[in-house]
């Protein structure tokens, strides 16, 4: 096996990565997002604010990849499972959902960034409501507005979402954009790894 051979599969490994990890699609469309809109409104359960919410951030997409913030509150006290059979802990039903909901985050393009468990009170804070008992954080990284839309319409989301709702007493979700991160992300990790991968192939051939 020539270097070239290594270094090419590395780069061709490298670029389908990118070509599953980009938003190749560029912003929304209007009609798309009308599209969407319609479909999401068809069973919308959830508040005209939020709805609003949603065009609006649909309505100024950039193209650009950005990440859910995700503050929630569990149960662990048994509660009825949609599926059936006995109770369960709520956050069993919480991590079930989750299981489902990050396959199918990952094949449109994202991936969990960060989920961290809650370990005290507040230490700051002014003009906030009262602690409710947050349990978790989580930090949801998606390809694209147009992913978001899509995986909120997926028929495995839908099928599992009522877990999530049985297993949240209380939540609340906002994109974000970067403004400072010193953590590397997937695009130069992975292509670090294949490099090294590569080097140490070339050396031991």
């Amino acid at each position: 096996m020539t270097s070239a051979i290594i270094w090419g599969a590395a780069a061709l490994v490298y670029l389908a990565f990118r070509g599953w990890y980009d938003n190749w699609r560029g912003p929304l469309t209007a009609a798309e997002i009308d599209a969407l809109m319609a479909r999401a409104d068809r069973g919308a359960a959830g508040s005209d604010t939020a709805r609003a919410a949603i065009r609006a951030f649909l309505e100024a997409d950039d193209g650009r990849e950005f990440v859910m913030f995700n503050l929630v509150k569990t149960t662990r006290d048994p509660v009825p499972d949609p599926l059936g059979g006995p109770d369960k802990p709520g956050i069993d039903l919480l991590n079930r959902y989750a299981r489902h909901f990050i396959r199918v985050l990952v094949r449109r393009g994202g991936h969990p960034l960060m989920v961290r468990r809650k370990i005290g009170g507040y230490v700051d804070s002014w003009a906030a409501g009262e602690d409710p008992g947050w349990s978790v954080i989580g930090l949801m990284r998606y390809r694209s507005r147009r992913d978001m839309m899509l995986l909120a319409l997926d028929p495995e989301f839908a099928r599992h979402h009522p877990d999530k709702l049985a297993g949240t007493l209380a939540t609340f979700s906002f994109p974000t954009a970067p403004q400072l991160s010193l953590v590397l992300g997937p695009r130069t990790s992975v292509a670090l790894i294949l490099a090294l991968g590569a080097s140490l192939v070339d050396l031991w051939r």
